[in-house]
C-alpha cells in the first residue's frame, strides 16, 4: 500500500528540491525513500524508475521555465524582450540549478512534443518576429541563441568565469547588446 500523501506529483516536486541540492545526475528513487523514510519499493507505486523520476522533473522544469520566460518577454520587444528573455533562462538557472540542468535532459520525441519544450522555441521565435527574419535565419536565429545563453549559463555555473577581473555581468550584457546587434543587422540583409 502507498504511503499516505506520496504520489507522482510530490516525489517529482521532492526530486527536483533534491536536484538543487545535489545536482540532477544524483537524483535517484533511493535517494527519495532515504528523504521520505521509506523503502524504495513503496516509490515504484508512483514512478517506474529512476529514469520516469528524471524525465519527470524535466518536464517540471521545461514548463516552470517556459512560465518564467514568458512572463519576461510579455508586453516587450526588440532587444528588452531578448534581454528579458536571457536573464529568465539565467536566473532560473541561479535558483534551481539542478533543475536547469534537468531542462537539458534529452527526452523521446512524443514526450518531448507533449512538453513544455515547443513553448520555449515558440517564445524565441515570438522575440524573433520582432527582428524580421525569414526562415530559415530564423532557425538559425533560434539556434543561436540557444547556444549563446546555455553555452554560457553553463559555463558560469561551473565556475568558467571566475579567474578574470571582469565581472561576468558586464560580459553577459555585451553578450545581448551583440546579438541584438547582429540580429539587427541580419534583419537588413
Amino acid at each position: 500500500m502507498a504511503r499516505a500523501g506520496l504520489s507522482a506529483e510530490v516525489l517529482t516536486r521532492a526530486g527536483a528540491e533534491l536536484a538543487d541540492r545535489v545536482g540532477f545526475e544524483q537524483v535517484t528513487v533511493t535517494e527519495l525513500a532515504r528523504r521520505f523514510d521509506v523503502k524504495v519499493a513503496s516509490l515504484y507505486s508512483h514512478v517506474k524508475s529512476s529514469q520516469d523520476l528524471k524525465v519527470r522533473i524535466a518536464l517540471l522544469s521545461l514548463a516552470e521555465l517556459a512560465d518564467r520566460a514568458g512572463d519576461a518577454i510579455a508586453g516587450r520587444a526588440g532587444r528588452d524582450a531578448l534581454a528579458a528573455f536571457a536573464e529568465a533562462y539565467r536566473g532560473y538557472a541561479r535558483e534551481h540549478p539542478g533543475r536547469y540542468q534537468a531542462t537539458r535532459l534529452r527526452l523521446d520525441p512524443e514526450t518531448a512534443a507533449a512538453s513544455a519544450a515547443p513553448r520555449h522555441a515558440q517564445l524565441t521565435r515570438a522575440i524573433l518576429r520582432g527582428y524580421h527574419l525569414p526562415e530559415p535565419a530564423q532557425t538559425h536565429a533560434v539556434r543561436l541563441l540557444g547556444g549563446a545563453f546555455h553555452g554560457y549559463i553553463e559555463l558560469e555555473a561551473a565556475g568558467g568565469f571566475a579567474h578574470t577581473p571582469v565581472d561576468p555581468q558586464e560580459s553577459w550584457d555585451w553578450i545581448v547588446d551583440s546579438l541584438d546587434a547582429l540580429l539587427r543587422a541580419r534583419a537588413d540583409n
